[in-house]
């Protein structure tokens, strides 16, 4: 029998990341950090001290910041490599750029891109037209240019991410009067087959053909060959490595357990230096329905990913939704995709050696012995960091052998040591814990079971790993950590609940940081690495909150939830942020993007230079080649933390939309869209 549903709004739903599924037997990052510099050392923030000596120069200032020494440090603004004016917090309608920069909407939900496919109306919206259309909350956004092996910066392939829905602000009519969300007891009538299968229309991928024309501007190729949309409704992917044709995998719908219609709930991604993009299943468990029986095999597992999340009624009208029916069906999400833009008639594949998690991002290098190296993070409270290193080698003349590079290698999770120092775990099936006695009888099982191997072997407990990235000119990676609200102290009642730090991570963490991590002699393959904080997100000006910007950073200039992020062609850092609902992790500021200093000085100093809408979270971002093109991802506009700002205290819906953006028309709702920044007179964005 089906559990009852529990309807959950979307900003809800994704909150669920702040809900623990780890057991708490392996040290959190917040205690080893404790460990290697010393509660007492950490509390006072003492400069004199010996074990802060590896900290970054951000670490050792403190967070009160006095007058005289943002001052002192602002005296080195000429030094910076972002000289551009910044943007002022705040929250509003609409879009924010830095002076002298232009941001324009190139990409809206429902825009028509294939062939056939008709403009948008909301009020008349179908899935097959949908299938025809730009989907849904677009994440992120990745470009290659045309022709491949080019380095075009005015002619590309533009990859987007439609993560999810939001089914209150997309369908009219949906709310009875007087709500402001689906009642619980009447979603299951509201959610009707159409609106479900318009949804998973909407989800998926985007490939789009963009150029931009003599006079600066972008525009995308309506009915290109190129265009294609990808879906959890029409779209077949295979899968290779270990877990391909496991028992594990097979559905009644697939036997041969090689096959899956589509991909969801993407997240971020990553780009291949041969020419394809990885696109990441994240939040998978919220689309299944159903229960399963305490003794099925299976039980462990879905407890560890909290299947079923219940968020979406798809298995009302699909039964492979439905864990009852169909108990192998979620075993074929949680994956890392890789798709051909460059091939319209390729088969997208899902990447088993990658590990399943709730993936968030792909960082890709090719290292110094051809090997190529993923690293990716596990977007939930106290999961872990991964790394894949390939088998085989990349070959720059050889594209056809580099796509089969993924398909085998070994997978590792990351361990964080009290000196500094940080160890690669082997996830292999029969070393260490990884027995058929703790029911990993062969690598696919490693492979399906991966955040329960992780555990075993030792890995550290983050708080929610998200987007991680390579810098190629420095080599160093980083990992955005975007929040733990769930960190909580030591209690003598529980004293086996070890979540607290002093310093970082912090009790109730709302506001996140960024984890740097150097290979040695630049090699991504080592065993060991080094590790360092790069900040400590959140308001400097509030001692409690214990930020470590660097004084530099003015009131503008900090933030809160870092989430994807990019390096650009210069070897900057740019990070966005989500704060979800949590509105108050920014002082009621809006979502944006931030450039981050990473080396001298001014080492820890963000600026802001883009701000979304209320409601949206900024994601992206990516640069054309030459960086004088900057692709940006404005999601779910006019809807998370909208209660909190707005004078009704209302929820968004369709109706009554925290704002209209980008169309401001009163007929029609917000829509998710792709945003390109240009240089008022062209150049390097941020130079």
């Amino acid at each position: 029998m089906t559990a009852p549903f529990t309807h959950l709004s979307a900003d809800e739903f994704e909150d669920r990341a702040d809900l623990p599924s780890s057991p708490d037997t392996t040290p959190t990052f917040g205690e080893v950090l404790q460990r290697r510099f010393g509660r007492r050392e950490l509390l006072r923030g003492a400069l004199a001290s010996t074990a802060l000596a590896a900290l970054p120069l951000s670490l050792l200032l403190p967070a009160s910041r006095t007058a005289a020494a943002q001052d002192a440090a602002r005296s080195v603004d000429a030094e910076s490599r972002f000289p551009f004016e910044e943007l002022a917090r705040g929250v509003d309608e609409t879009h924010h750029v830095a002076k002298g920069y232009q941001a324009k909407v190139l990409l809206r939900w429902g825009d028509p891109l294939l062939p056939g496919a008709p403009e948008f109306d909301p009020y008349a919206q179908t899935a097959e037209k949908q299938l025809g259309q730009f989907g849904y909350n677009n994440d992120f956004v990745g470009y290659l240019p045309l022709p491949l092996g080019s380095r075009s910066s005015d002619h590309g392939l533009l990859w987007v991410n439609h993560e999810y829905t939001n089914t209150e602000v997309m369908f009219p009519g949906l709310i009875p009067a007087g709500m402001d969300r689906i009642p619980q007891d009447r979603a299951a009538q509201l959610i009707t087959r159409e609106i479900a299968e318009v949804e998973m229309a909407a989800h998926g991928g985007s490939i789009v053909e963009l150029k931009r024309g003599a006079d600066g501007d972008w525009t995308y190729v309506k009915g290109s060959p190129y265009n294609r949309r990808l879906s959890p409704l029409a779209t077949e992917m295979a899968f290779t490595g270990p877990a391909a044709g496991h028992e594990r995998m097979r559905t009644s719908a697939d036997p041969t357990g090689t096959r899956v219609i589509g991909m969801m709930n993407n997240c971020a991604g990553g780009v291949t230096p041969w020419g394809t993009f990885l696109t990441c299943e994240e939040n998978f468990d919220g689309y299944f329905i159903g229960t399963i029986d305490q003794s099925h095999p299976e039980q462990r597992n879905y407890d560890r990913y909290t299947v079923p999340g219940s968020r979406y009624l798809w298995g009302l009208h699909h039964p492979r939704f439905d864990v009852n029916k169909e108990p192998n069906e979620a075993n074929r999400f949680g994956w890392v995709v890789e798709v051909d833009p460059y091939d319209p008639t390729s088969t997208p594949r899902k990447h088993t050696a990658l590990g399943r998690a709730k993936h968030e991002g792909a960082g890709v290098v090719v290292n110094k012995d051809g090997r190529v190296v993923v690293y990716m993070g596990d977007d939930q409270v106290f999961e872990h960091i991964y790394r894949f290193v390939s088998r085989n080698r990349f070959d720059p003349n050889d594209r056809a052998k580099n796509m089969t590079l993924l398909e085998d290698g070994t997978l590792y999770a990351a361990r964080y040591n009290a000196d500094g120092t940080l160890t690669w775990l082997p996830l292999v099936q029969g070393q260490g814990p990884l027995t058929p006695e703790n029911g990993f009888r062969t690598q696919a099982d490693v492979s399906i079971n991966t955040r329960h191997a992780a555990t075993l072997v030792g890995a550290t407990r983050m708080d929610r790993p998200e987007d991680i990235e390579v810098n190629h000119r420095t080599q160093k990676v980083y990992a955005m950590l975007t929040n733990n609200s769930d960190r909580r102290p030591v209690s003598p009642e529980h004293p086996s609940i070890t979540h607290v730090d002093a310093a970082n991570p912090r009790v109730g963490n709302l506001w996140g940081h960024i984890v740097e991590m150097s290979a040695p002699e630049d090699d991504h393959t080592a065993e060991t690495f080094r590790w360092t904080i790069l900040l400590q997100a959140g308001n400097p000006a509030d001692p409690k909150v214990k930020a470590t910007f660097n004084p530099a950073t003015t009131e503008n200039g900090w933030f809160a939830c870092p989430d994807n992020c990019v390096v650009d062609g210069q070897g900057r850092l740019w990070v966005a942020t989500d704060q979800g609902n949590s509105w108050p992790t920014s002082s009621g500021s809006a979502d944006g993007l931030w450039a981050v200093e990473t080396e001298g000085p001014l080492r820890g100093t963000a600026k802001a230079f883009f701000r979304c809408p209320i409601g949206a979270e900024m994601c992206g971002p990516f640069f054309t080649p030459d960086d004088t093109a900057l692709f940006l991802a404005v999601q779910h506009p006019g809807v998370d933390g909208v209660s909190q700002v707005v004078a009704t205290g209302e929820r968004a819906t369709f109706e009554h939309p925290g704002t209209r953006w980008p169309d401001f028309d009163e007929k029609v709702p917000p829509r998710p869209s792709v945003v390109v920044i240009t240089k008022d007179g062209g150049g390097p964005i941020g130079s």
